[in-house]
């Protein structure tokens, strides 16, 4: 992982800290730069968790977006267009190329609002696919209507003032209730 503010840091295990988020385009425009295969996959990626990618081209000035993904460049002109995002303050990443990364992607599975992620941090990305293919067996089609039901009750619980303690502790018991994770 590369950062503009200096070295890299070493985390508690002895490997570089890492910070997992869920990130919307509702806040974060995103763009998508690119050719080929690679750009088809980062787009199928983006488009898969519901966003609008904002078409970047590697000339010309960059448009506002405070997220870039960088797919199906060579080298040379994927990093020139990486220096360029991330002097503007832009967080990188380009496909396969992770010394050119501000962030690495995790590997996903989603049931409808729920997603569930494995990563590595790029250091194994092959443990990370095995880990996603273990949890798609057991948080089957399902999960996307245990979500559904799940928020459903929080809603109704929060409309009725209950304190968010609270709301948690019946969360667990209602996912428990049912049987979910046994």
């Amino acid at each position: 992982m590369r950062t503009s503010a200096g070295p890299v840091q070493v985390g508690p295990a002895g490997g570089v800290p890492l910070l997992p988020i869920v990130l919307s385009d509702e806040f974060t425009a995103t763009g998508l730069a690119g050719s080929g295969d690679g750009f088809a996959r980062r787009a199928a990626l983006l488009a898969e968790a519901g966003m609008s990618p904002v078409p970047v081209s590697s000339e010309g000035p960059l448009p506002k977006i405070g997220v870039l993904f960088i797919a199906g460049l060579d080298e040379v002109a994927a990093a020139a267009l990486a220096a360029k995002a991330r002097s503007a303050g832009i967080l990188v990443n380009v496909e396969d190329v992770p010394e050119l990364c501000d962030f690495h992607v995790p590997a996903i599975v989603r049931r409808g609002d729920l997603v569930l992620t494995a990563s590595t941090g790029g250091q194994a990305p092959g443990l990370a696919r095995r880990l996603r293919e273990w949890l798609e067996g057991r948080f089957g089609p399902e999960w996307k209507l245990h979500m559904e039901e799940v928020s459903a009750a929080r809603a109704s619980w929060r409309a009725g003032g209950l304190p968010p303690g609270e709301v948690s502790r019946r969360t667990r018991a209602l996912v428990s209730e049912k049987g979910w994770l046994q």
